[in-house]
């Protein structure tokens, strides 16, 4: 039933009158408003939430419908795309010599056209599969800086598996290094120890801040699920590392994983070359939007050159300071050119349409496309909505493959061809694609793609392919729970 005025407890007549006169200018106005430069699917999604529950339903949207960041933060973004874009002019005019298709060329235009990064060439990449292994990578490199450290990452904790990493950043502070450190508030926030990791920080040198605070008694207040999803860190300049992991034991400190066995899978990236300076370049400016401190130094580009040889590869970055919602674009832009094979980790697979095109496409023109979820999510709205899309793709010729439970396959890259590597911090989701600030990585070079391959042969051997028959035919009940999900997908 329909929530309106009539459905008020019984009150004067004036009053009845008045709040069915608020009830239909709702309606009348969210009509005009809410399909204003949202999908469609989206905005329909809100009109119904505020045709059935007018009141809560506003008050909702008026919390959770704006995407946008604040405008100090969207000026902070521009002003550093427009120096990129200025100071990489020449970098970008002199393209590393590439051979291979053309269709990759035109998805480094468009990364240029959208991120403002250049392609840059001369750079080495080693995929770290293992998860205790990457954090003590990123520890060993800590251990031998001498200038600067900037970390940042959607989630961090103090505990027994990132205790090392801690104490490389507190000793490397110490005996004068520059260590900056950002994590998400609210992505931090919900894991236990929080209150523990803060006294930490507070009584080290190291200079940190919270990504996105929510924190309205100092006047730090926007929509709430904005959140700041990156995974970077860079030492001197040297050395970076991106992808999926946050700093955190694999269970996330969550009891209930603890006793029955849930670990994250992840895939992190270590880089080395020119590349380093872009992932550098997006830590300083979100160190900007948080502190208001210029780091003059590390946004400079004058100095980047791009050498023959090695990886190329080239940053996207994206979120609510980017309206064309970067990472999509290029996804679907890879999606369209593959020819021969498609490979895809996601942990959230919830596609907006021109995604799910875009992949059913692909196998209905022959090319083979894998893709790999977990069996059982750790979050029962999105994999529910997930699984609602398991039908259309495995008609299409989508090849899924189960990542055995209790495990989460946390890992978020994919394949094309044997041209293209992408890794990176952005889900498949909507909300990856227009309301987390994600970093994405992509990678042109076969030796890398070969790595890559290599991590897809191992969660296919371990992986159980979904069929078709098996799945239409799960309970009824199934079927509605994950169809009701569906429905909230571009609200999550």
């Amino acid at each position: 039933m329909i929530w309106t005025a009539f459905s008020l407890p019984a009150v004067s007549p004036w009053v009845s009158a008045l709040l069915l006169l608020v009830d239909l200018a709702i309606r009348i106005v969210v009509l005009g408003v809410i399909p204003g430069n949202r999908r469609p699917t989206t905005a329909m999604a809100w009109l119904l939430c505020i045709f059935f529950l007018p009141y809560i339903g506003l008050i909702l949207f008026l919390m959770f419908g704006n995407f946008r960041l604040s405008r100090r933060r969207r000026e902070t973004q521009d002003a550093v795309n427009l120096r990129i874009l200025e100071g990489t002019a020449d970098i970008a005019a002199q393209v590393p010599e590439y051979e291979g298709p053309a269709w990759v060329k035109s998805a480094m235009e468009l990364n240029r056209n959208l991120g403002y990064f250049p392609v840059l060439g001369g750079n080495s990449v080693e995929l770290i599969e293992g998860y205790q292994e990457s954090l003590d990578a990123m520890a060993d490199e800590v251990s031998r800086a001498t200038d600067y450290v900037n970390a940042e990452f959607y989630i961090m904790s103090s505990d027994d598996c990132t205790d090392r990493l801690f104490r490389e950043l507190e000793a490397a502070a110490e005996r004068g290094v520059r260590v900056r450190v950002l994590f998400d508030h609210i992505g931090s926030l919900r894991v236990p120890g929080y209150g523990d990791m803060i006294k930490r920080l507070k009584a080290s040198s190291i200079q940190w801040r919270r990504m996105l605070p929510l924190l309205p008694v100092k006047g730090q207040w926007r929509r709430p699920d904005l959140r700041n999803h990156r995974k970077i860190l860079v030492v001197d300049g040297r050395v970076g590392f991106t992808g999926s992991q946050n700093v955190i034991e694999p269970s996330y400190r969550n009891k209930k994983n603890h006793k029955i066995g849930r670990k994250w899978v992840e895939l992190m990236s270590r880089l080395e070359g020119p590349i380093v300076g872009t992932l550098n370049i997006m830590f300083a400016t979100d160190w900007s939007s948080e502190t208001e401190e210029n780091l003059e130094s590390q946004l400079a580009t004058h100095h980047w050159e791009s050498f023959s040889g090695g990886s190329l590869c080239q940053v996207v970055p994206s979120g609510p300071g980017f309206v064309t919602e970067n990472n999509l674009r290029l996804f679907n832009t890879l999606l369209y050119s593959a020819k021969d094979c498609i490979t895809i980790s996601s942990p959230y697979f919830v596609p907006d349409d021109s995604l799910l095109y875009a992949i059913t496409t692909a196998a209905q023109r022959g090319v083979l496309v894998e893709l790999f979820v977990s069996e059982q999510g750790d979050q029962f709205l999105v994999h529910h909505a997930q699984r609602s899309y398991y039908e259309a793709l495995l008609k299409a010729g989508v090849r899924i493959y189960l990542y055995p439970k209790p495990l989460v396959l946390h890992a978020k890259h994919f394949t094309v061809d044997s041209d293209v590597a992408v890794i990176g911090s952005s889900n498949m989701d909507m909300r990856s694609f227009s309301l987390n600030l994600e970093v994405t990585v992509m990678m042109i070079d076969r030796e890398v793609v070969q790595q890559m391959h290599t991590v897809e042969d191992h969660y296919r051997a371990i992986s159980r392919e979904l069929n078709l028959e098996e799945w239409v035919n799960r309970p009824v009940l199934a079927r509605y729970v994950d169809n009701v999900a569906r429905l909230t997908a571009t609200l999550q």
